[in-house]
């Protein structure tokens, strides 16, 4: 779900830019923080958004700069205008201006609230970094313009903005996810190629419970001095083999790996939920292949499958 989309226009003396991030996150977390002048459009700007973005943890920051006056000037006016702002860079157009009211509150709400144990300096000014941090503030650089309402024209501008974004961001998640589809793909070959080296050790592991049993066995009949009822022992055994066969566990196993595949290929929403739910009974199967293999090897195995389901894990929360 992590994803990044970006796109601007410029309309009258400002630019505007719109910038979309993504996290992780079970559903939809949006946060809007736009300029004043697109407040009065903030329920119709998350309308556009929602349905595109469907989960996660999504940031979308709407702002403006001010465009320089001399941006169209020829190369001569450009050169006399370069030579000017070497005397007057303070008041140079190209800037956007400071919000002096905006800074002014923010700083007399921090000196108000110093008892909380906020840092200052003993005669009453802020440290350094304290006025950076309040001059990132919002609203604190503003738009140098009396506009006050966002007009038709600029709305449409916006929407336009908007919808280039989505796409940009988009593309982003997608490029994202052929690369974790890619990585899946590896990752149960892993798990499916683990899965074959079990099947030697498991014909092995029967005969040598067996041979164990039976030297057991032995050496109580002939310390009790009786013998051993060997139709009782057949079928007590074979109870109890039954109790260890993993066969049914193995083409769980499979059916689950091949399911895996095939929800990949899924288009839509909820496919990485489906995904999550997929990857838990592959877990369920792999832990009863633990519990079931009375064999170092066996349980190396199933320590490696363990591990490489975990990183499939990890990786489907970036699904959507």
């Amino acid at each position: 779900m992590t994803g990044y989309g970006k796109a601007e226009y410029s309309f009258s003396d400002h630019k505007t830019i719109v910038e979309i991030r993504s996290l992780n996150s079970k559903q939809l977390d949006l946060s809007l923080k736009a300029s004043p002048l697109f407040r009065e459009r903030e329920a119709d700007i998350r309308a556009l958004l929602q349905k595109p973005l469907e989960r996660g943890k999504v940031d979308v920051s709407i702002y403006t700069q001010a465009l320089a006056a001399d941006a169209n000037a020829t190369d001569a006016a450009a050169a006399n205008a370069n030579a000017a702002a070497d005397a007057t860079a303070v008041t140079c157009g190209s800037f956007t201006p400071i919000n002096w009211e905006a800074v002014s509150y923010y700083v007399n709400d921090y000196k108000a609230h110093l008892d909380l144990g906020l840092a200052g300096n003993a005669d009453g000014s802020l440290p350094a970094e304290v006025m950076a941090a309040i001059l990132r503030f919002p609203d604190v650089l503003k738009l140098n313009t009396a506009q006050e309402t966002l007009s038709d024209d600029e709305w449409a501008l916006l929407k336009q903005a908007i919808e280039e974004a989505l796409s940009s961001f988009i593309g982003f998640r997608k490029q994202e996810g052929d690369s974790l589809q890619h990585m899946f793909t590896e990752k149960l070959d892993g798990i499916a190629s683990l899965l074959a080296e079990v099947e030697p050790y498991e014909k092995g592991r029967v005969e040598h419970i067996k041979a164990h049993l039976l030297d057991n066995l032995d050496k109580l009949a002939e310390k009790n001095k009786q013998a051993v009822d060997m139709n009782r022992l057949e079928q007590e055994m074979i109870y109890y083999l039954e109790k260890l066969d993993i066969n049914e566990e193995k083409v769980r196993l499979t059916n689950h790996i091949r399911y895996f595949r095939e929800t990949m290929e899924e288009t839509g929403a909820g496919v990485g939920k489906k995904l999550g739910f997929v990857a838990q009974e592959m877990g369920r199967e792999i832990n009863t292949l633990g519990s079931k293999s009375n064999q170092s090897e066996m349980q190396i195995i199933v320590v490696k499958m363990k591990d490489i389901l975990e990183q499939i894990k990890e990786q489907v929360l970036n699904v959507l």
